[in-house]
């Protein structure tokens, strides 16, 4: 059974010298709070001698009022639990109600602001998500060394002092910052120091930080058509005006941006594996974005998300690796490499903007969590990251292999597969479908197909999928491969060869 929660007072007051008795006011206004919903079924309340405290009354009326709603059912007495609401109520009882009407109520009266309309407006389609094949933010689970993970847990949280409950800094921990700063130099070939790096709430919140800074609203941002779509959210929400730049197998067409859009303020790019595609960037490419930056006074700003785990060829050094004017801003995050839920992330600032990155950080939510913090510090010092790291990249490199060999049995040449050389997904063309409508009816089947068409913002949308094979074992693939056939139907199975 669950445990009930802990007991609260619902809000009602008693008085001293009104007409009805101390007992009376309290049956009812438990009463009403059941009736009303703002006591739910199971929910625990506090016991008699702490009502009475809390309320000043003698705890006579008290017992006398919880001793009437025990009588008519709406209490119930638990051994080892106290006294609880009924979880037997009838229905229209503990059923919650709305907490408030609006229907009737005047729309100009109830003005908010245009970034959230904004927002609401670019909503499109909803990422389908569960446990299962293809989610493309899951990791292999069960890869993941959790019993290390919980013992340097349980050693932070044993030797915890009392200055482990204070504010840290807004920065950052800064063994933290130090080690990140020295993977990075050595892994990642990004320019930088301890100081340089901030701890985020993933890459979402570097995301959101690094506008706040670098854009005002009305100014334009380059965007990979297609590209990440809830980085559109964050731009549209800051007021800004995306410019589509197509991407084609080198990365970010930067020519065509500058005649789309010559005078933008920044440029999103992720050039390492681009998202959704996975076409690396290339040397050319990167070295035309970095000049367009210095000649136009423009920022770069650099989504290196899953870049540790590459399949072919040579590593791919960063962009901001390249950087001679300072003009890249680049975002990582420990989602991908170890498991979403740990939401840390990091920025690597430019040096003359690290004050200003700090002032608007500690202007959203002041700083970061430690304890979280200090425990993936002592993971990445005591080298179980690196090892981790390494053991992950063959166990995905298996993965990545099995499902292109069987999306090649299953769909031959009807299926065109890009960005298979790094990184957790993958992403597959498919002509004469809806992807949109088949990803819906796939997560029925509990299987997890990211539509490819919502992540453009330009007519003429390319159809297809972005299947991640983080969680998917190799031994599940032929199956789950084979599911995604079935969903497509005939017309789709008979054009493989």
């Amino acid at each position: 059974m669950r445990k009930a929660p802990s007991g609260l007072t619902p809000v009602f007051q008693v008085q001293k010298r009104a007409p009805n008795s101390l007992y009376q006011q309290i049956y009812e206004g438990y009463r009403k709070a059941i009736v009303d919903g703002a006591l739910r079924t199971g929910q625990r309340v506090p016991s008699t001698r702490v009502l009475a405290l809390e309320l000043g009354i003698s705890r006579m009326p008290v017992l006398n009022a919880y001793s009437q709603l025990l009588a008519e059912g709406y209490f119930e007495s638990r051994i080892g639990s106290g006294t609880v609401v009924s979880p037997s109520l009838p229905q229209r009882i503990s059923s919650p109600r709305p907490a408030t009407a609006v229907k009737g109520l005047n729309p100009a009266r109830r003005r908010v602001s245009k970034r959230s309309s904004n927002l609401l407006s670019a909503r499109q389609f909803r990422t389908l998500r569960g446990m299962g094949p293809f989610n493309v933010s899951q990791i292999a689970f069960d890869g993941f060394p959790l019993s290390l993970w919980n013992s340097l847990v349980t050693r932070h949280a044993r030797h915890a002092g009392a200055w482990s409950l204070d504010y840290g800094d807004p920065m950052g921990l800064k063994d933290l910052r130090n080690s990140i700063a020295e993977y990075l130099r050595t892994a990642r070939g990004v320019r930088c120091e301890a100081h340089q790096v901030m701890i985020v709430s993933g890459s979402q919140q570097g995301l959101e930080i690094t506008g706040r800074v670098l854009l005002d609203p009305g100014d334009h941002v380059w965007m990979e058509e297609p590209g990440y779509r809830f980085a559109h959210t964050v731009f549209r929400f800051s007021g800004c005006t995306i410019a589509p730049v197509p991407v084609d197998a080198e990365g970010l067409n930067v020519a065509a941006g500058i005649r789309k859009c010559p005078q933008a303020r920044a440029a999103l790019v992720t050039p390492s594996h681009q998202y959704p595609l996975g076409v690396t960037m290339t040397a050319s490419r990167r070295l035309q974005l970095l000049d367009w930056a210095e000649s136009n006074g423009s920022w770069i700003i650099e989504d290196d998300y899953d870049s540790e785990y590459r399949y072919e060829g040579m590593p791919v050094t960063s962009l901001q690796g390249l950087d001679r004017n300072s003009r890249v801003v680049y975002i990582g995050t420990f989602s991908k490499v170890l498991f979403p839920s740990l939401r840390i992330g990091y920025l690597v600032v430019p040096e003359d903007l690290v004050d200003r990155f700090l002032a608007a950080r500690f202007a959203l939510d002041i700083g970061p969590a430690t304890f979280q913090q200090a425990v993936l510090a002592d993971f990445i010092a005591e080298g179980h990251f690196a090892r981790h790291i390494r053991r992950m990249r063959s166990v995905y490199a298996e993965r990545r292999n099995a499902l292109i060999e069987n999306l090649g049995r299953q769909f031959g040449t009807a299926a065109k597969v890009m960005g298979a050389d790094a990184g957790m997904h993958l992403s597959v063309m498919l002509d004469g479908i809806c992807d949109q409508q088949i990803s819906k009816r796939a997560a029925q089947q509990k299987l997890w197909l990211v539509p490819l068409s919502p992540f453009y913002l330009m007519k003429n949308a390319r159809q297809g999928f972005i299947l991640g094979f983080g969680s998917t074992s190799v031994e599940e693939m032929p199956s789950a491969v084979h599911k995604i056939r079935k969903l497509l139907g005939p017309r789709t199975i008979s054009s493989a060869s």
